[in-house]
């Protein structure tokens, strides 16, 4: 008995493995994500196998039933609609459920959105965190770019055609303008780079309009976070990133004020009374 996790393709069909197909024709049952776009897949490749619904309206309670059939001896694939299972997608919880019970999990690795993504990019790729979907609302999406504001390795997003406009912007603004590249439809017929800064990106999609699931890959922080320390001021602080970094004046409060763990608004107090000091001491001066 054994969960498979089978990689199945994000757009075009000839990206399934030999090893995906010869599991998928010897298992005892597939669990899809839809059953109905995955038998387009099984039938594409000759392949005759039941199938059952798996995601994430049905995720607790199906689990459970697999997890059973797996005790039973059986051996079940799980798929989604495209790509790595588990990955932004249904898996986890029969994955945790099956291991409790001593089931093996078999992964069977393919093709996957986001590698795809960074690996054309142009931007680093020793190192890159995966965030997932931003969250959808604005609020909570920009406080999710904010905690992400100082990582410097690479950072990694899906994102929905419908918000990409209002994510560039948000990160445009949280993050400063930085270096990205924008994938979208991925290995299938319109497959598109769009790369250069997350300014540069805006722009594009406010003049085209935006079709396909995205993949969007964004600069890490390049900003010297040891300027937050005892002995420089606020202001030198800012005027360094300034001159250093190339930010704006508003980015460059931002930044510091996330290096120093305050908001926006205390960032801005304290830089009025370093302001204040500074006119005192010339006062006494005199």
């Amino acid at each position: 008995m054994a969960l498979y996790l089978v990689a199945t393709p994000i757009g075009n069909l000839e990206d399934i493995t030999l090893r995906a197909l010869r599991v998928l024709k010897e298992v005892d049952l597939i669990a899809c994500e839809d059953t109905r776009h995955t038998r387009r897949l099984l039938d594409h490749f000759g392949i005759q196998k039941p199938t059952v619904s798996y995601h994430e309206h049905n995720e607790q309670a199906r689990a459970v039933e697999l997890t059973a059939r797996l005790q039973r001896g059986e051996n079940i694939a799980l798929v989604t609609d495209a790509g790595t299972p588990g990955i932004s997608d249904p898996a986890y919880r029969v994955v945790t459920a099956a291991i409790a019970q001593g089931v093996a999990v078999i992964p069977i690795p393919g093709a996957v959105a986001l590698i795809a993504g960074v690996i054309a990019s142009g931007l680093p790729t020793d190192a890159f965190l995966f965030a997932g979907f931003l969250p959808a609302k604005q609020q909570a999406r920009r406080a999710r770019l904010e905690e992400l504001q100082t990582v410097r390795t690479t950072l990694v997003f899906y994102e929905a055609p419908h918000r990409i406009r209002e994510t560039l912007a948000d990160a445009l603004d949280v993050l400063g303008n930085r270096q990205a590249s924008l994938a979208r439809e991925l290995t299938k017929l319109h497959e598109q780079f769009v790369r250069g800064t997350l300014a540069d990106l805006l722009a594009h999609f406010a003049a085209h309009e935006p079709r396909g699931e995205m993949t969007l890959v964004i600069a890490g922080s390049q900003h010297d976070n040891s300027l937050a320390v005892i002995g420089i001021s606020l202001r030198e602080q800012i005027e360094t990133l300034m001159r250093d970094a190339g930010l704006s004046r508003n980015e460059a409060l931002k930044f510091a004020a996330s290096a120093r763990g305050l908001t926006k608004r205390e960032a801005y107090q304290l830089l009025l009374e370093e302001k204040d000091n500074v006119a005192e001491s010339d006062d006494t001066s005199d």
